[in-house]
């Protein structure tokens, strides 16, 4: 029979050198009273100790869900695997668990999320572990890095590479955790859950079943608990028999800086004119690119950064509805929100299961990505989950190279380099200062993403800045559209510290881009007379 205990009276049942799941994606669904007791537990009694902590999507976030930096305490946590962690503007001050992973004092993983999921789900099947070609020629890649993040974890690989049927795969041992932390809105008297105020189930049932099947004990967190036979068998996600004990937190966030907006729960549907249109600027003019490459019909991944405005490009040109927005927290549909509510989706159709979610990815079953970049070298290789000057900027890889590594199609946008200071007037955009950070580069920090064996696999990809559009070829980048009023040479060419293609057929970026209103010039003389 599931027992509602307190928070500190389930941090009192981790035992020491337990390895630990949770249910998390940065402030969205993090279990924070649970966690924030283990972390006092072990101010207070210095236990548990050397735990491992294993979170697919970050747990907590710089901005007010502090989530695994409760638990970044020396002795607490030996080793961590995380698909992201919690990240920020860089003049602030690093988390706590980075700055740990930086001394060396725990092992730390970067694993692409939808490998954490499939890592978990064998150890609940009991199968050895994970055979997969997602991560090939990247960081995850034990050629290159293996995933680690520091040197305490190169003493001790997640990964090899293994030959299976005449083919190269990477293999994940599987992971069997001693406890789960899993978070919902509801639970009843006998542990069955209910995420109707969620904006995601994440992988709450794959978590369950792990720590269960391995012998564990499974906690979840949750809102508000019911009587014992009111909640409707549909509406529960986690049932009963996988759940140990039931932690009360009536003040739990929906997600960072959010108590609760019905919108995010699909509880409501918001009006298509309550959204806010993006300024008009260069991010803006980029993103706008990126929607002009947008079919009819199809299913379309958004990540961080300009294109996830790309929504409201689509709505405010009239095409909302012309595709189907996926995100990696599960969201389908909709439209996907910004800034703190980054992960979910307002209006959305269904909410799909991460795991399943990144099986989706991870086999290239939508139509294209729309993602960012921080570097880019000549073969079109990404790096966006690593730069050693400020570590924290990124979250790490999380989704990224499960849902790259067999997309059809990606678009990846992005400043041409960092710190430029650029206007748009009549039309054309003016560089009126060079940003002194080149982010087309020789050579990355880190391969997030192979263009080598995008070019094997034949994938389409494009690289969308705001002074040039660039296309991955067999030969490297090529330059392929520039924007009104930038000079090839000086401004691109020359900006670039690494040599690119330029396509004879060289172009100019679509004029309407860099108007206000998004109408070409003639359209304006048109319309004014």
């Amino acid at each position: 029979m599931t027992k509602t205990k307190s928070a500190a009276d389930v941090a009192a049942m981790i035992k020491d050198g337990a390895i630990v799941a949770v249910n998390s994606s940065s402030g969205l669904c993090c279990p924070d009273a649970v966690l924030a007791a283990i972390g006092e537990r072990f101010s207070n009694e210095g236990a548990p100790r050397n735990i491992t902590t294993i979170h697919p999507i970050a747990a907590g976030d710089m901005f007010g869900t502090r989530g695994v930096d409760h638990l970044a305490q020396p002795g607490l946590i030996s080793r961590i695997i995380g698909g992201s962690y919690p990240s920020g503007p860089s003049s602030a001050e690093p988390p706590l668990i980075r700055q740990m992973l930086g001394r060396n004092e725990i092992a730390a993983y970067n694993v692409p999320s939808g490998i954490i999921f499939d890592i978990l789900r064998e150890g609940a099947a009991m199968r050895p572990g994970v055979l997969t070609k997602v991560g090939l020629d990247t960081f995850v890649d034990p050629a290159q890095e293996g995933c680690a993040m520091n040197e305490a974890a190169r003493e001790k690989p997640l990964v090899s590479k293994v030959e299976f049927q005449g083919e190269e795969w990477l293999y994940f041992p599987s992971i069997r955790p001693d406890v789960a932390i899993i978070r919902a809105s509801t639970a009843d008297e006998r542990g069955n859950l209910t995420f109707e105020n969620e904006g995601a189930y994440l992988g709450a049932m794959e978590l369950a079943l792990a720590a269960h099947n391995s012998g564990g004990i499974v906690i979840a967190q949750v809102k508000s608990i019911a009587q014992a036979g009111t909640l409707r068998p549909h509406d529960v996600r986690v049932p009963g028999i996988l759940v140990d004990y039931i932690v009360e937190a009536p003040n739990q966030l929906q997600t960072t800086a959010t108590p609760y907006d019905p919108a995010i729960s699909g509880e409501v549907f918001r009006p298509l004119d309550s959204f806010t249109m993006p300024p008009f600027d260069a991010a803006k003019v980029m993103a706008r690119r990126v929607a002009q490459e947008l079919k009819p019909g199809w299913a379309v991944n958004i990540g961080f950064g300009i294109s996830a405005n790309v929504p409201r490009i689509l709505l405010e040109e009239g095409r909302h509805g012309d595709v189907t927005w996926v995100i990696e927290q599960g969201a389908v549909g909709g439209i996907p929100l910004l800034d703190f509510k980054f992960g979910c989706s307002a209006n959305a159709e269904a909410f799909v299961a991460s795991p399943h979610q990144f099986t989706y990815f991870q086999a290239g079953g939508f139509d294209i990505s729309l993602l960012s970049f921080l570097q880019i070298d000549r073969n079109g290789s990404v790096n966006v989950s690593r730069l050693s000057a400020r570590p924290h900027v990124t979250a790490g890889a999380g989704g990224f190279v499960d849902i790259t590594s067999r997309a059809r199609r990606i678009i990846f946008s992005g400043y041409f380099n960092a710190g430029a200071k650029l206007n748009i007037v009549d039309g054309r955009l003016v560089v009126e200062k060079e940003g002194k950070v080149a982010k087309i580069v020789d050579q990355l920090e880190q391969v997030s993403f192979s263009g080598p064996r995008a070019v094997e696999q034949g994938q389409e990809v494009l690289y969308v800045t705001e002074r040039c559009v660039m296309r991955l070829t067999p030969d490297g980048l090529m330059v392929t559209e520039i924007a009104p009023g930038i000079d090839l040479q000086t401004q691109v060419l020359d900006q670039a510290h690494t040599a690119l293609l330029v396509s004879p057929s060289l172009r100019v970026m679509d004029a309407a881009l860099f108007r206000p209103d998004g109408k070409a010039p003639s359209e304006n003389a048109r319309v004014a007379a």
